[in-house]
């Protein structure tokens, strides 16, 4: 049995970060309806590289039943109500304001339903200047300054993938679980707000203090701002290299093993992480010397022998065909797509996941199992 098995959630979401939040929870066991307009999730229609499908929405809408409904009519309205009366929790991050004017305010459903765990997902919280934006992955990534500390010297940049909604979806799964659990044990609902912009803020938290500090960060590209050497490095032919220096012990390894320098360390130039980052310029370019004197399998051996942490720069295409990769296989309206497995792995508890739902595949939806009585 898996251990969400028997819970209902009811999701009027769309786009990344709800959807990411409740294909956990389903992966997990949890019957997730997922309630779509006539036109479906937009999010369906964000690219067409699965199998002719939004890839998005592959991936992030598993193991859902979809029911479409028309909020903007009673008929549609007393449907949605019918599912939130007897689910457990109800997820939404729909425009600020929205499930306000069809009808459904938390204040309502809170008096209405006591024991249902409410989380709304917004781009700025419920007040302040900004509470009623519409926001969205890049536009949170920019206005949280995250886009600041991305990139090169040459300019802020957009992180390769929507890691505000991930990262929101991810809060949003852990505080929606932190409920359950307390729900089993006083028998009370929960009403869970998370913005955006305060879950980038938050993982924002030592670049600040820093800048507050008086020591802004800068844009380093694939280095670290307080490290040294901490970064890439290109082999004799032509391979680029990561490394992570993170103590002196380390240093002193890579000096003696990797570069065939074991006297480095005595010169106060490179005495210490402070000093080697103070000189950064001439620490790098004596790592990137000795590296490009040697190809990459030598490389690699040498700092894997001498205990050195280190990565190659791959691409997805590097990735495709890595040998860390675990996959699943989900079946869509379109056939068959293998993409990565969800990280956490359950010991002798395997997981099997369900298909992806075609625009509302289960709109005639049956009786839940257990209604929620009105107080």
């Amino acid at each position: 049995m898996l251990p969400l098995e028997g819970l209902t959630v009811v999701a009027v979401e769309q786009a990344v970060a709800a959807p990411f939040c409740s294909s956990r929870l389903a992966d997990a066991g949890a019957r997730v309806i997922k309630v779509e307009r006539p036109e479906g999730d937009f999010a369906r229609g964000y690219d067409a590289a699965a199998k002719g499908q939004s890839s998005y929405f592959v991936w992030l809408n598993r193991g859902k039943e979809s029911v479409v409904i028309d909020l903007t009519t009673n008929e549609g309205r007393a449907t949605l109500e019918g599912l939130i009366s007897s689910a457990d929790v109800l997820l939404q991050n729909l425009k600020p304001g929205s499930m306000d004017k069809l009808g459904f305010s938390l204040d309502r459903l809170k008096k209405d339903y006591p024991a249902l765990i409410c989380c709304t997902i917004s781009g700025y919280g419920d007040d302040g200047p900004h509470a009623h934006r519409k926001a969205y992955d890049l536009l949170i990534q920019a206005e949280s300054g995250l886009a600041s500390v991305t990139g090169g010297p040459e300019g802020p940049s957009r992180v390769g993938v929507s890691i505000v909604d991930i990262g929101t979806g991810a809060t949003a799964h852990a505080a929606i679980l932190e409920a359950l659990i307390g729900r089993s044990r006083h028998g009370k609902g929960a009403d869970i707000r998370i913005s955006m912009f305060d879950v980038m803020a938050d993982w924002l938290t030592v670049p600040l203090l820093n800048a507050e500090a008086g020591n802004p960060p800068q844009r380093m590209g694939l280095a670290h701002p307080s490290i040294a050497p901490y970064g890439v490095f290109r082999s004799k032919d032509g391979k680029d290299i990561l490394i992570s220096i993170q103590s002196e012990r380390e240093w002193k390894k890579l000096c003696a093993d990797v570069l065939g320098q074991p006297a480095l360390p005595d010169d106060r130039r490179f005495s210490n992480m402070v000093e080697r980052v103070r000189n950064r310029a001439l620490t790098d370019k004596t790592v990137g010397d000795s590296f490009a004197a040697m190809t990459r399998d030598q490389l690699l051996k040498r700092l894997s022998d001498a205990d050195i942490a280190f990565a190659e720069v791959n691409t997805m295409a590097d990735l495709a065909v890595h040998p860390h990769l675990r996959r699943i296989e989900v079946d869509t309206p379109a056939g068959v797509v293998t993409y990565p497995a969800p990280a956490a792995i359950v010991v002798d508890q395997p997981r099997h996941y369900g298909a992806v739902p075609g625009i509302g595949d289960h709109t005639e939806i049956p009786k839940a199992s257990r209604a929620r009585t009105k107080s």
